[in-house]
């Protein structure tokens, strides 16, 4: 039986999270161990929709291959991460350049260069050297990734002929871009836009990252481009399309199993983990998270649906 977690259950990782985060880099002796195959595995949820239904899967595919489960919830990386290397999680869905650069900024100080970077090999290499003196293991990529991506409205792509963020930049249309209030300064955004792809930003209206207002201001006109994320799927239901990232401004994060390794660092968890790398596609995390977010469906449902459909689990 997979279940939320419990109150009991979040105290002790906020507890965990308090006093320890780990064995301490200059004690590592689990490392080096061979790696685990515990029967019992915890996953974590980080609570948002996309990451429910990550786990939901995990699950199901770990249960198929003769693994018990439990989900649990806990929103904060502060407090799942330090679980994760203490084994009292044993699985989480992360995203490859956000936890390479989370990691690094631990590791090196919150001024630390970013290595999250948007070549895939690049990145997991960092990500990778980053998580194994912590005891994790990355395990590999799919073909799915969530990274950021600007949306505008779709009569608005045809009036201009617009495809890309590069026909945008040669444009020379001014932009009001609908985003979060840090947009200003990040360089995946309005610095990078304007770098990038010479787009000229006129100001950042600070009404969220994919926020319903935000979008309702670029389908009003009153924004010319939305920030959201490449699996949004409420944009048909605004009149939004995205334009493509055709210069790779945006970093490689693709979704990527994360364990603990000297418990869920085995063969069996990798290769049943692995099977969702040969199916799972970005566009189908963005119709995956739509059946929840839209049509009000259940995390567990629609995962299983989505496995039974693809082979992956028996159907019953």
């Amino acid at each position: 039986m997979r279940r939320r977690t419990a109150a009991p259950v979040l105290a002790l990782l906020l507890s965990a999270a308090g006093c320890a985060t780990g064995p301490s880099l200059e004690n590592r002796g689990d490392v080096t161990a061979p790696p685990g195959d515990s029967k019992r595995l915890t996953i974590g949820s980080a609570g948002f929709t996309e990451s429910d239904l990550l786990a939901q899967m995990y699950a199901l595919l770990l249960e198929r291959a003769g693994y018990s489960t439990k989900i649990i919830s806990v929103t904060n990386r502060e407090i799942y991460e330090p679980a994760l290397e203490n084994g009292q999680i044993d699985v989480v869905p992360e995203y490859a350049a956000t936890f390479a650069d989370w990691l690094n900024a631990r590791k090196n100080g919150a001024d630390a260069t970013p290595v999250g970077s948007p070549g895939l090999a690049a990145t997991m290499k960092a990500l990778r050297a980053l998580a194994a003196p912590r005891g994790l293991t990355v395990l590999d990529p799919g073909r799915a990734v969530d990274q950021n991506a600007f949306a505008v409205a779709s009569r608005y792509a045809a009036e201009h002929h617009l495809r890309t963020l590069g026909d945008l930049g040669r444009s020379r249309l001014p932009v009001r871009l609908a985003a979060g209030d840090e947009c200003v300064r990040r360089p995946y955004c309005a610095p990078g836009l304007k770098k990038t792809y010479g787009i000229r930003i006129t100001a950042v209206d600070p009404k969220g990252v994919g926020t319903t207002q935000a979008k309702q201001a670029v389908q009003k006109g009153q924004d010319q481009m939305v920030l959201t994320t490449t699996t949004d799927a409420t944009l048909d239901s605004f009149g939004l399309v995205l334009l493509a990232d055709d210069k790779h401004l945006q970093n490689a994060d693709y979704l990527v199993p994360v364990v603990n390794r000297s418990r869920a660092g085995s063969a069996g968890v990798r290769t049943a983990l692995g099977r969702l790398n040969t199916v799972l596609t970005t566009a189908d995390l963005a119709r995956l998270n739509e059946q929840v977010d839209s049509w009000r469906r259940l995390p567990e449902d629609v995962a299983r649906d989505y496995l039974e459909s693809k082979g992956l689990v028996p159907r019953g």
